[in-house]
């Protein structure tokens, strides 16, 4: 009786799955984007120095934090959500959505109190 492709181990050189237009090159893509945006919101708060004093370096940093986590992060979100489809079975990352969305919170927050100052 043959092996359960979705049980075989496979090696750590080759690919995590059979189909490479599956959810986690989609979601690697997704991340991709954001980390783009978050380098491109970090030259424009460079530009905003003049106008709106050395404060805006706070959200110079945080973008430029965000950015830098999400890219350093990605191969093990790309490996976990590979073999989880493998395996299937995926848990949500809470951590890292919980994260984006508390640095997304932070920036508004600045941006808003930079507004209004």
């Amino acid at each position: 009786m043959p092996e359960n492709p979705a049980t075989v181990p496979l090696p750590d050189d080759g690919p995590l799955h059979g189909d490479p237009g599956l959810q986690p090159e989609r979601t690697a893509l997704a991340w991709g984007r954001t980390v783009l945006t978050l380098i491109a919101a970090s030259a424009i708060c460079l530009r905003w120095i003049p106008e709106q004093g050395p404060f805006v370096l706070a959200m110079f940093g945080l973008t430029v934090a965000a950015g830098t986590a999400i890219y350093l992060t990605q191969r093990r979100r790309y490996r976990r959500s590979a073999e989880g489809i493998r395996e299937g079975r995926l848990a949500p990352g809470i951590a890292a959505i919980l994260w984006t969305a508390g640095a997304c919170f932070a920036l508004g927050a600045i941006g808003v109190w930079l507004v209004l100052s």
